[in-house]
């Protein structure tokens, strides 16, 4: 969100750009008092910055719905909203059922593959076909649940880029709208629990076919 002042100047031009931003990192968050440089959304919650650190975060919930747009017009001040509304109109990035339907829903895969991966690790450590046999549905099952919840974040993030690419002001000299969305790290792990899981169903499928214990 660093740039973006940049495009709302574009957009008012000439007039002048006043308390676009907030620089107290202890403002609370959707009441109005000013936007952050940078937001990071999570499964639990969302975190804004004034800085590379300095910040604070929404009160934690499970299943939190990704909806970035309600999160910074909840932060700008009322005059900024509808000129944002306006000019982030029709991108995904506004759309705020549907991130939110598909982000929620996403969560409940990661948790239900999680707790597969979780409950495979313990039944693999009973020295018996029938818990080895366990593990191999439990990863499985696990597996999948990861790969739907990762894929369907992946496509949400992917969607929402489109954002990157606006601009804003005369045709003859367009500037950068301001907001870049990018992957985090979250979902680089995510794809990789995902990854480790399946690999780990070839060793249990044949020490589940083997083991004579």
């Amino acid at each position: 969100m660093t740039g973006y002042q940049l495009g709302i100047a574009a957009t008012i031009a000439p007039d002048p750009l006043f308390g676009l931003y907030t620089t107290n990192a202890s403002t609370p968050l959707e009441q109005h008092l000013g936007l952050r440089q940078e937001y990071k959304f999570g499964l639990y919650n969302h975190c804004a910055y004034v800085n590379g650190s300095a910040g604070l975060c929404s009160n934690s919930s499970a299943g939190n719905r990704f909806q970035p747009f309600d999160a910074i017009v909840g932060d700008m001040l009322p005059n900024f909203t509808s000129i944002s509304t306006v000019l982030l109109s029709g991108s995904t990035f506004t759309d705020s059922d549907y991130l939110g339907n598909f982000s929620n829903g996403a969560y409940y895969l990661l948790l239900i593959g999680s707790i597969c991966a979780a409950l495979a690790l313990l039944t693999g450590i009973m020295k018996h076909t029938f818990g080895f046999l366990t593990s191999t549905i439990l990863a499985a099952i696990g597996s999948i649940m990861l790969l739907i919840g990762c894929a369907i974040w992946t496509v949400l993030i992917k969607k929402t880029q489109s954002v990157n690419n606006l601009t804003v002001g005369p045709a003859a000299a367009p500037v950068p709208l301001g907001i870049d969305v990018t992957i985090g790290n979250a979902l680089y792990l995510g794809w990789g629990a995902f990854a480790t899981l399946t690999a780990s169903l070839i060793p249990y499928m044949i020490i589940s076919c083997t083991y004579r214990g």
